[in-house]
């Protein structure tokens, strides 16, 4: 399986299994407004929302134009890369992590932007259906939905 998976794809998995060992669960590719898709979303025990985007090299890195505009709907930011990543071009004042398909280290936290009530609230509704919609699909795979 894992031979299918696309780098950024394995940085994700290595996140998520890193994630549920600080008791996060996560959800993959989540929507929270139109024209942008995170590739983690993390919901911590005390409702904590963490954005994380996997960048598998530099120039994945450097096409992403779109980045700051995942700030607003998270507590924290971070970027996961793997190990020969040159993590010198991340911005400083970002969260990064070190992962590969198997695991992940939090090697510094972005600074804490609290969200406001009402956008926790908009988000952790839509964690809840994406998650939701994603297990309703590996239950029956002959399901067509659209997880935006």
């Amino acid at each position: 399986m894992l031979e299918t998976l696309a780098p950024g794809q394995l940085l994700a998995r290595g996140v998520c299994r890193h994630m549920l060992s600080h008791n996060f669960v996560t959800v993959e590719e989540l929507v929270p407004t139109g024209g942008l898709r995170v590739d983690v979303m993390a919901l911590g025990p005390k409702g904590e929302i963490w954005v994380v985007e996997c960048k598998s090299s530099r120039a994945d890195f450097m096409a992403d134009r779109k980045w700051t505009g995942y700030l607003e709907w998270c507590d924290r930011f971070f970027w996961a890369v793997d190990a020969d990543f040159p993590v010198d071009l991340l911005p400083e004042e970002t969260g990064l992590i070190l992962a590969d398909a198997y695991d992940a280290e939090i090697v510094r936290l972005g600074p804490e932007a609290r969200l406001a009530p009402a956008r926790r609230k908009v988000m952790m509704q839509k964690f809840a259906r994406h998650a939701a919609l994603r297990l309703q699909t590996v239950r029956d795979p002959d399901i067509r939905v659209n997880l935006i």
